[in-house]
């Protein structure tokens, strides 16, 4: 008779998808734009990418080795957290720098946290903004032989004109995946399509952005100057390969939805008061601190459950 029956805790409906094909989905969505930075920037991009993504695996798995904790290098988180932060960074940077980098996301951010799933910000942003703090004049450094100028949004701040054109593109200065908006839209594309990400957060995030900049940027209704801003910086990156993290982004509708729009409340604040032209990454690891207040607000009421107000009143 037992035979017939078999126990197990839920979930009871099961998806095929794993971790190690989420993960691969993301490396293929972020292909357009990885191989887009390394025609940009040439072998500075390819050497930096190849670098970052090995010092994550590298350190995920000594960091394991050390804890006597089971190998989770095949499960290709590593890999996607190291070509995100390579992509979020300029293809000057020193090689030892984005090493450095690499560590800081795995060890400090990710592992030390409990490791895949436990971590309270994304890894890569979080590696980004501490090399931000650390080597600051490294990491603003955008001269390279194809640019010679300022990044499209540095010289927005300054008053210059911006090809909006160039910018779509990609054919301006930055870091190695945040130039072109057309390569990051394809790979968002295909991670849509593969059910891999929805555009709740995506699209809160760009809507109150654009709202944002309406009302408060001085600019009014100037397209060519919101469209600058929206293919500028790391924005587009941020909004479909970095706010939605599973781990750190809110699991529930609203509160995905009120992710979005922090991050675009915070985005619009450090571009358009703050000292840095930028903003994305510390906007978006911001708002992973208040996703437990988000879920917190937002999760969906039990069914029966009424408030103890209520309860003590029909008590009486």
């Amino acid at each position: 008779m037992s035979d017939l029956y078999h126990v197990s805790s839920s979930p009871h409906v099961r998806s095929k998808d794993t971790t190690s094909r989420i993960m691969l989905y993301v490396i293929i969505g972020l292909l357009p734009t990885s191989l887009f930075g390394i025609y940009n920037f040439g072998y500075k991009a390819l050497i930096l990418i190849l670098v970052t993504i090995a010092s994550c695996v590298a350190s995920e798995w000594v960091y394991n080795k050390i804890v006597h904790k089971k190998e989770t290098i095949s499960d290709l988180s590593a890999v996607v957290t190291g070509l995100l932060l390579a992509l979020n960074l300029p293809p000057t940077l020193p090689w030892w720098e984005a090493v450095i980098g690499g560590v800081v996301a795995i060890v400090v951010v990710k592992c030390l946290f409990g490791g895949l799933g436990q971590n309270f910000m994304n890894p890569a942003l979080g590696a980004r903004c501490f090399l931000l703090i650390a080597f600051a004049a490294d990491m603003t450094n955008y001269v390279i032989d194809s640019y010679t100028g300022a990044t499209p949004l540095a010289a927005m701040r300054n008053g210059e004109a911006v090809n909006t054109m160039d910018m779509l593109i990609g054919r301006t200065a930055g870091t190695i995946g945040e130039t072109s908006a057309i390569a990051i839209l394809i790979g968002a594309i295909f991670l849509i399509l593969m059910g891999v990400i929805d555009l709740r957060i995506p699209a809160s995030y760009i809507i109150t952005f654009i709202v944002f900049m309406l009302l408060f940027s001085g600019h009014g209704l100037d397209g060519n100057y919101i469209t600058a801003q929206l293919c500028g910086g790391g924005l587009m990156l941020g909004a479909f390969f970095m706010a939605t993290d599973y781990v750190t982004s809110p699991i529930t509708p609203r509160g995905q939805i009120l992710f979005g729009i922090c991050c675009g409340i915070l985005t619009g604040l450090f571009r358009t008061f703050g000292a840095n032209a930028e903003g994305v990454s510390f906007a978006i690891i911001l708002s992973n601190l208040l996703v437990p207040m988000i879920e917190k607000i937002t999760i969906p009421r039990a069914f029966g459950q009424v408030k103890e107000a209520k309860a003590k009143e029909g008590g009486k």
